[in-house]
């Protein structure tokens, strides 16, 4: 999945070389000036060596006239003063100007070409002296310590790239992606845990501010929990990324990385799978000949042709079945199948005399596969009262006829008696579906 993710580097950059660091402004009435009103001015009363007082104005006079290479040449002369300078004031405008060099040429070349290789590690060594020295401001100094943090995370070295996005947030730095740059540095490395629970608090400050976070954050979620095989964890991602984002696609997406595909979050059989066809008919999600057709064999299977059958005719009124041969010839089966069942009455009249709730659920599942709902749940419920049955799987199913009729309050609480895992994850799905707007 790609995501907003992926250009935050890069964002953070050409932020950086659009705004600048103001750092000019504070050296240049020090390299300019001597007087103390002056260097009051300055916002620090800087005192420079004569050593380094000329080449700085001559380096700072040609960057800011665009001409570089003189400005190279000063600079060079600054720095060797400065480092043999035990003055911080020396050894902070050297800095100084080596970033607003740097930056300078950063920014030249990423106006001339966007898309440019550009070298931030230049960057690392001025930024680390700015962090230092006592003279840096103390309204600078979080901006230098989160742009530190900035070099760190495009280097990958990702729990440096934490501590100083972290001591940025200490310092007091406002920057509305800090959040965020914590949580992917997390998330990048190895503490994929507390980058998905910082990232699902970005979340939640956005929502409670009132915006919508974008929907590749919950994909990254997803793609980051996946990867690292923390399959409850993916679950969680998986449905609150439909939760929010609740379409046709996304919700064909989210089923099929759960548990319809080879590589799916969890290894379903194909009862279970059965419930998560159901959930993409739910949510209207069945999208081509495979869905349809795949669908119909799975339930025809399981001995439910009237099921097959309905699902078969939507594709074929759909349009998504057309000439297709294959599933002509099932629907003729599932009908045949149909003619030849015995009276759902009568099997239903039997369940409830049963000793056991064996046949309860399983005529339950023939009335859910004619959307007669009402008579599908109650049987559902003699199956869990007599017992004998998976629980599991009969409460699913009970929540299924009571969400397909309408019952939400209680759909949700037949999800929730389902507690063990595929199940509950199934059960899960189909309560997110019935308490989204789509739903």
């Amino acid at each position: 999945m790609k995501t907003r993710m992926e250009t935050i580097s890069r964002l953070a950059l050409a932020a950086v070389l659009a705004t600048g660091l103001g750092s000019t402004a504070l050296v240049a009435p020090a390299v300019a000036q001597k007087n103390k009103k002056d260097d009051k001015a300055a916002g620090g009363g800087l005192k420079l060596t004569p050593a380094v007082q000329k080449p700085a104005a001559e380096a700072q006079k040609a960057m800011q006239a665009n001409d570089m290479a003189t400005a190279e040449t000063q600079l060079a002369a600054v720095e060797a003063a400065a480092a043999a300078s035990t003055s911080d004031d020396d050894k902070y405008v050297a800095a100084a100007l080596r970033y607003d060099f740097e930056t300078s040429k950063m920014r030249a070349a990423l106006t001339a070409n966007p898309n440019a290789p550009i070298d931030q590690s230049v960057l690392g060594k001025p930024l680390d002296v700015l962090i230092a020295n006592p003279k840096t401001p103390a309204e600078t100094r979080p901006q230098y310590v989160f742009r530190r943090g900035t070099l760190a995370f495009n280097a990958r070295q990702y729990p440096q790239a934490i501590q100083y996005f972290e001591q940025a947030r200490q310092l007091g730095y406002k920057d509305p992606d800090l959040d965020l740059q914590i949580a992917k540095a997390k998330l990048e490395g190895t503490d994929v845990k507390g980058g998905l629970a910082d990232l699902n608090t970005v979340i939640e400050k956005q929502t409670a501010a009132g915006q919508k976070p974008p929907e590749s954050f919950y994909r990254y979620g997803i793609q980051k929990a996946n990867a690292a095989k923390m399959g409850p964890e993916t679950v969680v991602w998986i449905r609150k990324w439909v939760g929010a984002y609740p379409t046709a696609k996304n919700w064909r997406d989210a089923i099929f990385v759960y548990g319809l595909q080879p590589t799916s979050v969890a290894k379903l059989d194909n009862q279970q799978q059965i419930d998560l066809f159901r959930l993409l008919r739910a949510s209207k999600a069945l999208a081509d000949q495979y869905d349809y057709r795949e669908y119909a064999q799975k339930v025809y299977d399981r001995g439910l042709p009237a099921e097959a059958q309905s699902v078969l005719a939507e594709g074929f009124a759909s349009g998504k079945l057309t000439g297709n041969a294959d599933a002509k010839s099932l629907q003729t089966l599932a009908a045949n199948a149909q003619r030849n069942e015995s009276p759902l009455a009568t099997l239903a009249t039997q369940a409830k005399a049963s000793a056991n709730g064996k046949l309860a659920a399983q005529t339950g599942d023939a009335y859910l596969g004619q959307d007669k709902y009402a008579d599908a749940a109650g049987l559902y419920r003699v199956a869990l009262q007599k017992g004998g049955v998976n629980a599991d799987e009969v409460n699913t199913r009970l929540g299924i006829a009571l969400a397909r009729s309408g019952d939400k309050a209680g759909a949700q609480a037949a999800f929730a008696a389902v507690t063990t895992a595929p199940r509950a994850d199934i059960a899960g799905l189909w309560t997110t579906w019935l308490t989204t707007p789509s739903a």
